[in-house]
């Protein structure tokens, strides 16, 4: 959530960062009238409890004297209704405000694109062979190569569940857990992340922190009578462990990874990769969070994409490092970088983790601070997130990037050990 205070200061910077993101001047109008409306109704309540409190203080003096005191102590009740208006009008004049600012998106940084969707976005690097990489034979989509090596079933996850989930047999499975082992123990092994297992039932406050809340409920499973609502990344409880808490700028930054299932219900992706598992209601994601100083959150952002890059080349997955312009990032994030692998079966790029900066943004909405020192000011803690990875898209990124020409699918050699020394998933007859 953005500064008020911030709003108010620095108006037509705020203006100016918002309207990169397609913000309209006019709300931020809105905001300000409010402000104004707010902060007149608290001088008027303060300056009647103010009068009010002069005549009490005098009744008692004055009745004692035998003075006829009637007018006052009607005054005074009177007074004691117009302040619990003024109160009431206040507080609904707050929630007006906090909807409009709740809402917007947080403040791009300067080095970002300009530009509305993902056509701006901007190519930063690549790694493996990507388009330029020839098969002597036809290449297939993931979802073909699974059925034919008998790892997927959809016809019966249809069966379980419906429309976009799957269901992974046999050696599908076992390949799903060997993928996620892999990326936590290179996350906590090398890149220092400690793991957790959060709960993927969380709060509305919890899923307000991050800013799931309240613009993005519809995208959102939710569980009555509980009012607990189904996780769409482990970011949500793994940024809100510290939510209210004062934490000790020495032990910053805190790094935190885990390996969750993840519930999205895409409600605005009709149509969008409808077939096959990149797109669907549930999915495994290992996360990565950091908890940092403002002073180096940039370079914890850098050092995260990096970590996401580690789990790709580990595995010999192709990709390329997309900085996203300002109309194509998330709300909460203020820089994001996009790591998206090369499918040669669906001839594009396909996302398989997001990197972003949040800095003070979730953490206001978290109530999240840090002192520098015991008896310095507490101040706002900066907050990333970035997937290490979508496994469903990792194991994507393998059966068709590893495919041969037989039809069976080559392991990458950092999973063998995961898989019991496996080199190959060979074709099977998938039996009815």
């Amino acid at each position: 959530m953005l500064d008020i205070k911030l709003i108010r200061r620095e108006t037509d910077y705020v203006k100016g960062a918002l309207a990169r993101r397609g913000v309209k001047p006019e709300v931020i109008d809105d905001i300000l009238a409010l402000d104004v409306k707010r902060r007149d109704l608290i001088t008027k309540a303060d300056d009647l409890r103010k009068e009010r409190n002069q005549i009490s203080e005098s009744l008692g003096r004055r009745k004692k004297a035998g003075e006829d005191i009637s007018a006052d102590s009607v005054r005074v009740r009177e007074m004691g209704k117009e302040i619990a208006s003024l109160d009431a009008e206040k507080v609904q004049v707050e929630e007006e405000q906090v909807h409009l600012v709740e809402v917007l998106p947080n403040l791009p940084q300067e080095d970002i694109p300009d530009g509305p969707d993902s056509d701006y976005n901007k190519e930063v690097r690549r790694w493996g062979e990507c388009e330029d990489k020839k098969y002597d034979f036809t290449v297939k989509p993931h979802w073909d190569i699974g059925e034919e090596l008998g790892i997927f079933d959809a016809k019966r996850a249809i069966k379980l569940s419906g429309s976009r989930f799957w269901l992974l047999c046999g050696e599908g499975a076992k390949l799903e857990r060997a993928i996620y082992t892999y990326m936590l123990d290179l996350h906590t092994q090398k890149h220092g992340y400690k793991e957790m297992l959060p709960p993927v039932l969380v709060t509305p406050d919890t899923m307000y922190a991050t800013g799931q809340l309240p613009k993005f409920k519809d995208d959102l499973f939710h569980c009555s009578p509980n009012d607990l609502y189904l996780i769409p990344t482990a970011e949500v409880p793994l940024t809100n462990i510290h939510r209210e808490e004062i934490l000790n700028g020495k032990d910053l930054p805190l790094y935190y990874t885990a390996c969750t299932a993840c519930f999205r219900s895409e409600a605005g992706a009709a149509g969008r990769d409808s077939r096959g598992i990149v797109r669907v209601h549930q999915f495994n994601k290992v996360e990565m969070v950091k908890i940092s100083n403002p002073d180096t959150s940039n370079d914890e952002l850098e050092k995260m994409v990096n970590d996401a890059e580690d789990v790709l080349k580990g595995l010999g997955i192709p990709y390329r490092v997309m900085l996203l312009c300002a109309g194509d990032m998330g709300l909460s994030s203020s820089k994001t970088y996009d790591l998206e692998f090369w499918s040669p079966a669906q001839n594009r790029f396909i996302e398989i983790s997001s990197c972003s900066n949040c800095r003070d943004y979730q953490a206001r909405r978290a109530n999240m601070r840090f002192r520098r020192e015991p008896s310095a000011p507490t101040e706002f803690v900066h907050t990333l997130n970035g997937s290490g990875l979508a496994v469903g898209r990792t194991m994507v990124a393998i059966l068709e990037n590893f495919q041969n020409a037989d039809g069976s699918v080559t392991i990458p050699e950092a999973l063998r050990p995961y898989m019991g020394g496996q080199e190959k998933l060979m074709p099977v007859k998938v039996s009815e």
